[in-house]
């Protein structure tokens, strides 16, 4: 049974977040990590839409159980190369913005043009930003109550759906000062899948509360159905904070299905995977 709903008004600016204490080779690729609308998949292990299922599914989710390149993975120490010469850039700036539940996850998505993440020389225009609890990502085998995923995608004529995925962790403690200024709007969409919200402009520069300038950068896949290889996944290195409430909130307003919505590590498969350093 669906929850009664509490509306609550849209936010015009977020301008509020100022003042709180600080937050290649892909086909076709949407900005989705998924758009699925329907409980086509789910995240329990032992269901027969599981994630060991998902690529028995459909045919175009092939990938999910041949793919060589999946994401997430462990990020194990003694297997990163350090390099010290970082050649990401980001530059984010306000734009018009729409909160939405997707059924399997809380996504905030941007209507106009919200700045872009660099990776050399090419440049990759933010789409939106959405949560997994607890972490898809693990360091050292450690996973952590939250992982939220900026995504990127190039709509250049010489690079096509490209994607970047920007990810950060997070450890319990303070509340993250983000998801503190959605937190009605969540509230006002528990168990309400494909509901929406619009929020009016959102400075990307404020989801990130403490930037840092070490990133793990390696090769994968997207983490839901179809699990599209060739995304660029840059992960901070800097943990940050989330309170307990927020994390369950998030697990609350999606569907059952999807209140622990983070997908099994899967192999290495002898990739790759980087620290990236200042040049300084």
């Amino acid at each position: 049974m669906r929850k009664q709903s509490h509306h609550y008004s849209v936010l015009v600016m977020f301008g509020s977040l100022l003042y709180l204490p600080l937050l290649l080779n892909a086909t076709s690729i949407s900005p989705q990590e998924a758009e699925n609308h329907e409980v086509e998949f789910h995240y329990w292990e032992g269901h027969e839409k599981g994630p060991s299922k998902w690529g028995e599914l459909k045919r175009e989710w092939e990938a999910c159980k041949n793919g060589k390149m999946q994401s997430p993975i462990d990020i194990s120490s003694y297997k990163v190369k350090i390099i010290k010469n970082m050649d990401n850039k980001k530059v984010y700036k306000p734009s018009n913005s729409t909160i939405k539940n997707r059924g399997h996850d809380i996504s905030l998505k941007w209507q106009g043009d919200a700045g872009s993440i660099w990776i050399n020389g090419t440049e990759y225009p933010l789409q939106q930003v959405h949560w997994h609890s607890p972490s898809e990502h693990t360091i050292n085998g450690r996973r952590y109550p939250l992982e939220m995923h900026m995504v990127h995608q190039t709509n250049g004529e010489k690079v096509k759906n490209k994607i970047v995925v920007n990810a950060v962790l997070y450890k319990f403690g303070k509340p993250d000062p983000f998801l503190f200024g959605l937190r009605r709007h969540i509230s006002s969409m528990i168990d309400q899948e494909g509901e929406e919200r619009k929020l009016g402009k959102i400075d990307p520069n404020y989801i990130i509360s403490s930037p840092t300038k070490k990133y793990y950068r390696y090769m994968g896949s997207l983490t839901t159905p179809p699990c599209t290889e060739g995304v660029t996944w840059i992960v901070n290195k800097k943990v940050q904070t989330v309170s307990r409430g927020q994390v369950m909130l998030l697990r609350k307003a999606v569907h059952d299905s999807a209140e622990r919505n983070a997908r099994p590590v899967q192999p290495h498969n002898e990739r790759e995977i980087h620290l990236l350093l200042p040049k300084s």
